[in-house]
């Protein structure tokens, strides 16, 4: 699934290029490298990107995974150095579980 992801993640991103040079530069990539709008090719381009709009619709909404780890973050870490104090919680005297 994820390679899907991927996939449909390079071809909005081509779409949205080809859409940003249409606005900016009345220039349509997609069109100019495969024969113009109405060749086979460009269509078969367009769909794929509209596919992949639709698709990422769906990641729009899924829940992202907020614990990423690669292979070298399965050991313990240790924040705290040889060198650190160490805390002592010292109740006060007024406080009803003072001992002494």
């Amino acid at each position: 699934m994820d390679v899907l992801k991927r996939i449909a993640l390079a071809l909005v991103i081509i779409g949205a290029i080809n859409w940003g040079l249409i606005g900016f530069f009345q220039f349509d990539l997609v069109a100019s490298l495969f024969g113009g709008q109405a060749a086979p090719f460009s269509r078969i381009v367009y769909a794929l990107v509209g596919l992949s709009g639709l698709f990422s619709i769906g990641m729009l909404f899924s829940p992202m995974e907020d614990d990423v780890r690669g292979p070298m973050d399965n050991r313990n870490v240790q924040y705290g150095t040889e060198f650190g104090e160490e805390t002592t919680i010292v109740k006060h005297p007024d406080h009803p579980d003072y001992r002494e």
